[in-house]
């Protein structure tokens, strides 16, 4: 237990931060309200009943349960490979990232039945679509997963996959 325990620590840690960041977001503002912190980056709060970049969002209420059971079973599958990866400390970073952000978005859509998004970057009038931090934690895992996918299996610590 010990050797996979920080592991579900750091996620654990990361999923309190997202959701703190959305209450607070949540009680600091009004729907849809921007407030632009630089030249390239706002706060806006937005709701988002879909996935990543609103897919499926406009759909007719279908997706929140499908989303629901995606993000479960992949709470559970990335909770074995952590238990079963201990040592493979890039495997596990990422997969820790990816369990964090999973959990993150999946207690908004339990509770809220949308995930809240806030973070709102921008250029030359072109804005990528909002997200929070649990996007962020489960990209930065994903391409995390992809670095160490092309690390020789000799230089991963703990054995190979």
């Amino acid at each position: 237990m010990r050797k996979f325990a920080h592991w579900y620590a750091l996620a654990l840690f990361l999923v309190v931060l997202d959701q703190l960041t959305k209450y607070w977001i949540s009680a600091s503002f009004v729907y849809g309200e921007a407030r632009a912190l630089t030249g390239f980056f706002n706060l806006v709060l937005t709701h988002n009943q879909g996935a990543a970049f609103s897919f499926l969002a406009s759909a007719s209420g279908w997706q929140r349960g499908f989303f629901i059971v995606i993000a479960l079973v992949a709470i559970v599958v990335i909770s074995v490979l952590i238990a079963r990866h201990a040592g493979e400390r890039l495997f596990c970073l990422s997969l820790a990232l990816i369990l964090a952000g999973a959990i993150g978005n999946v207690t908004d859509r339990i509770v809220l039945g949308h995930v809240v998004d806030f973070l709102d970057f921008h250029v030359g009038g072109w804005h990528w679509p909002a997200f929070n931090l649990a996007d962020s934690a489960i990209s930065v895992g994903a391409v995390l997963m992809v670095v160490d996918s092309f690390l020789p299996r000799a230089t991963r610590p703990g054995g190979t996959r």
